[in-house]
């Protein structure tokens, strides 16, 4: 395979390949701000250059040129090369700022260059910490500033959008903004603005960036020139832990991070996954982030009186196993593989029926990329375990003969495949996340659920993945499997907090426990033990007994997930 020697170690490579990405795909950090792998390369920082060149090569014969030692001669470009844009060929030698003092010092001036009239505001900046113009200035950057002119002054607080706001003077000119409205999205609602040093991006006259996928701006922002209105002056990225998990927001699985403060979720932003979601989400599935927080059930019911839950799960086993008709439960795409497997076994222990789970595909609403016609995170899910979607028609007739319907995290009512006239009569127990839940009024038992971010499990996507969800908020009651799945390395403030503490407000962890957990009590009850040691060992059984399942394990599916095997039309 043909070489490349950077800082005089060498590195086999593939052809086609620009040096930057590759010293990057190596751990080799050169600074850049305006290079991005889903873009094109304009090459406009000049923050990336390198020493570069190639063997020297006798005119005549095409043989190599060595010197005295034997060692190839180098003839180096006459000048520095922007690496993000400078292609490998065989042989090529560079050097970077960690091998040489020439570079070293060609990155520290064009930093300079670039701060001249940069606001120096980091301590009300909300990029302050997370900041790449920060890390690279302190890392790569002068000592200190020579300029001691007035800086130039540019349009501040800018609603470019109802979602993006622009603060030109921090602005690096680094066209990321513009580009990813250009190349990306095609909406082309960016564009540079005036020359030289009074440039900045902005939406043409009477426009505005209202693009479904505009906040992405603000991740591909090196600088804080473009924030997100929702999460301005909300908190310092110190202050929150930021924990890999997939939004619930559809479909297609979206790798997303979910950022907490005082456990309540404060934000949500992409994560990289190639094969699912690239770098980007869109909009609305950040805009998501109050429904995790706000409105939840908290403690266990019965008959709408909050109850402990040792109660509550013993009169919901003492109602599964007092029926005097059939038991009718309901699946959930809102709910994992593994609470929705454990249903289907508690189903089995009570000669109950899984009819099947509701349905959210709503024809037209997606877009074709990231947006899904299909609302609910796990319905793929769901038809691999066999649980198919539901009729209403049948739902209403199957529930004329029965005495009891176990709902596992959904909304019957709301959904509107029941009303509270068709509930008369049969005793409702039900998983429920929120206080709003429509089916809520009606359950005889009620389980508050943890969400997407307070559990452990897993959702298979429209395109056959199966990816693992971690949890990002603390609950109420912390079992082993959830604690040791966020891990000690977290740094959260709030770990420690109390109901004494003015700075913690114990009330943001939510009473309420996955289906994982809530699942395996009734089934001891029953007389049935489902004995797991937590969802990890759930969905291991699934891989070796379900060939929907083959592969999906925790460790396989890590934190990109898995792809599985095609299972076909559901019969």
């Amino acid at each position: 395979m043909p070489q490349v020697f950077i800082d005089g170690q060498p590195y086999e490579f593939e052809e086609g390949g620009k040096l930057l990405q590759f010293c990057l795909d190596q751990g080799i950090e050169i600074p850049h701000f305006c290079y991005h792998p889903a873009l094109s390369v304009p090459a406009n920082c000049r923050q990336c250059q390198v020493k570069a060149g190639l063997p020297a090569r006798d005119r005549a014969t095409g043989e190599l040129v060595t010197d005295e030692n034997g060692l190839p001669v180098i003839n180096y470009f006459p000048k520095p090369q922007t690496s993000c844009s400078l292609d490998l060929v065989d042989g090529m030698v560079v050097h970077t700022q960690y091998d040489s003092e020439e570079v070293a010092a060609i990155q520290a001036d064009n930093l300079e260059m670039m701060l001249i009239n940069h606001p120096l505001d980091c301590p009300i900046c909300d990029q302050a910490g997370q900041c790449p113009l920060q890390n690279q200035a302190y890392k790569y950057g002068p000592e200190g500033s020579r300029f001691e002119f007035e800086k130039v002054h540019k349009p501040k607080r800018v609603q470019l959008g109802p979602n993006v706001v622009l603060d030109a003077e921090r602005c690096i000119n680094c066209t990321r903004c513009t580009r990813f409205t250009a190349e990306v999205t095609e909406s082309h609602q960016l564009s540079i603005v005036n020359r030289g040093d009074k440039n900045y991006p902005m939406t043409a006259p009477g426009q505005i960036l209202d693009d479904p996928y505009s906040m992405n701006v603000c991740d591909l922002c090196p600088v804080g020139a473009l924030t997100e209105d929702y999460f301005r002056f909300k908190a310092r990225v110190w202050e929150m832990s930021k924990t890999p998990s997939v939004s619930d927001f559809g479909a297609k699985g979206i790798n997303v991070d979910y950022w907490v403060r005082d456990n309540q979720i404060l934000r949500i932003t992409p994560r990289a996954n190639l094969d699912v979601n690239e770098y980007w989400m869109p909009d609305a599935a950040r805009l998501v982030y109050e429904r995790y927080n706000e409105n939840r059930l908290q403690g266990a019911r019965v008959n709408g009186a909050a109850v402990a839950w040792e109660t509550a799960y013993d009169e919901a086993a003492r109602v599964l196993k007092d029926a005097d008709g059939s038991v009718l439960f309901l699946g959930s795409a809102w709910a994992t593989v593994e609470d929705n497997y454990l249903l289907t076994k508690l189903a089995d222990t009570v000669g109950g029926e899984v009819l099947g789970y509701i349905p959210y595909h709503e024809e037209g609403r997606g877009d074709g990329w990231l947006i899904s016609d299909d609302r609910a995170p796990n319905a793929q899910g769901c038809e691999r375990l066999g649980i198919r979607a539901l009729d209403a028609s049948l739902l209403q007739s199957k529930l004329a003969g029965a005495s009891v319907l176990y709902v596992l995290d959904d909304d019957p009512v709301a959904a509107g495949v029941l009303s509270g006239a068709d509930l008369e009569g049969v005793t409702v127990i039900l998983h429920a996340s929120h206080a709003t839940n429509e089916t809520l009024p009606h359950a005889a038992v009620a389980f508050p659920a943890a969400m997407c971010v307070e559990t452990i499990g897993t959702y298979v996507n429209e395109a056959g993945r199966a990816q693992r969800l971690r949890p990002a908020k603390m609950i109420r009651s912390m079992n082993r499997s959830l604690m040791m799945a966020m891990g000690t390395g977290q740094s959260r403030i709030d770990r420690g907090g109390t109901p004494f503490d003015r700075w913690h407000d114990v009330t943001n962890k939510v009473d309420c426990l996955p289906g994982w957990t809530v699942i395996p009590e009734l089934a001891d009850r029953l007389g049935r033990p489902m004995h797991y040691k937590g969802p990890e060992r759930v969905m291991d059984e699934l891989a070796e007994t379900n060939p929907a399942f083959t592969g999906a394990t925790y460790p396989a599916m890590d934190l990109l997930g898995v792809a599985l095997e095609d299972i076909g039309e559901p019969a």
